[in-house]
């Protein structure tokens, strides 16, 4: 089969680009692949990041594409659709996380002569506003299947679309970070007092992705605690830096407030006991594919997916609500008894072998062959 890729590649950054180079890589073993990639991804007013490429110190791996679809240039639309179109694929995958991307990828999915299949991120955006559903149901209407990969995104796709064919297919495991550092090593690499238990928060800090409330909740916990919060603010840090001020055991958490190369995520899962999600709202996570490639359990909140993808599954435990004291309960019980860490770490193994590159696209493939 013949399949083109519509969506961020190198020299863009994050977990995006990241998922499509596995995706790529993968569907290459089978099929002949091409990359197209965005000329401009965002507008700098719609990028809070310091940047959307990759710079000198990320180490990333080079992926060929064809840079064409500018999403804020409608000229690009036509002349992307035509590049595909002229390729002859027999199937475009695109990624789908948020309505800026409807208008542009809309169009190709209508334009580019070949059946669509999108993998699904988000259908309604964690921070919604009022253009999203109109905007995406434009998008939906130019596909052919869908590829969700939580619960929470499948019926938020059917809400939008009755009639959609679709196949739900977990997150698969990123692979490329490397092997787990001994503990004391990668305490020593981030400056971390030995012998605490290393909670870790990890990713793009954003509003959604509840750090307020960690650090709320850390607040209540004794001297044995510590955290790590490592991950690029979207927008100003100050908010979350006035709270840690006001925590008398500021001492014990560790801000690395910056974008974290692939070649240091090891030392950071490496550390830590047990990685937090306090998530106000969410789909599935990314993050939690990493902590599950260095087998470091989850405390995560009952939002979206995450209840379904990790508590269901034993890899972590869930808090009932996204609330400082909710969040502070499952910290302590995580750790009051040594069954449950082990439970999940157990369960985590199992996953790994489930949640496979190969699986994930042999059978987004067959079923992209029954549209």
């Amino acid at each position: 089969m013949r399949i083109a890729l519509l969506s961020s590649f190198y020299p863009l950054r994050g977990g995006i680009a990241q998922f499509n180079a596995s995706m790529l890589q993968e569907l290459g073993k089978e099929h002949t692949v091409k990359a197209f990639n965005f000329k401009r991804q965002y507008p700098k007013f719609l990028f809070p990041g310091k940047t959307q490429y990759v710079t000198p110190d990320d180490e990333a791996v080079p992926v060929e594409s064809l840079s064409l679809l500018d999403t804020a240039n409608p000229f690009t639309y036509g002349k992307t659709a035509r590049a595909i179109r002229a390729w002859k694929p027999d199937l475009l995958v695109m990624k789908y996380w948020m309505s800026w991307f409807a208008p542009s990828l809309g169009y190709v999915a209508r334009h580019c002569g070949c059946k669509v299949v999108p993998v699904l991120d988000n259908v309604i955006p964690h921070e919604p506003h009022f253009f999203d559903k109109p905007l995406t149901k434009y998008f939906l209407g130019g596909c052919n299947g869908f590829v969700t990969m939580s619960d929470s995104v499948t019926a938020d796709l059917l809400s939008l679309r009755e009639d959609a064919r679709y196949v739900l297919l977990p997150h698969p495991l990123y692979s490329h970070f490397g092997e787990k550092l001994p503990r004391e090593e990668a305490e020593r690499r981030l400056g971390l007092l030995p012998g605490k238990k290393n909670l870790l928060f990890f990713g793009l800090i954003r509003s959604y992705k509840g750090l307020d409330i960690l650090l709320e909740a850390f607040k209540g916990l004794g001297e044995d605690y510590q955290l790590i919060i490592a991950g690029e603010p979207y927008g100003s840090f100050d908010k979350y830096q006035t709270i840690i001020d006001g925590i008398p055991g500021k001492d014990r958490i560790k801000v690395f407030p910056v974008y974290i190369r692939d070649s240091e995520v090891k030392t950071y899962f490496s550390a830590a006991d047990v990685t937090v999600l306090p998530y106000r709202s969410a789909t599935q996570s990314g993050i939690s594919s990493i902590s599950y490639h260095f087998e470091v359990p989850m405390i995560v909140t009952d939002v979206g997916g995450l209840k379904s993808t990790i508590g269901d599954r034993g890899t972590g435990i869930v808090a009932s609500k996204a609330e400082p004291e909710a969040i502070r309960q499952e910290i302590q019980r995580y750790f009051s008894d040594p069954s449950v860490p082990a439970g999940c770490i157990e369960a985590i193994r199992k996953e790994k072998e489930r949640l496979s590159w190969t699986r994930f696209c042999s059978e987004l493939t067959a079923f992209a062959q029954t549209l």
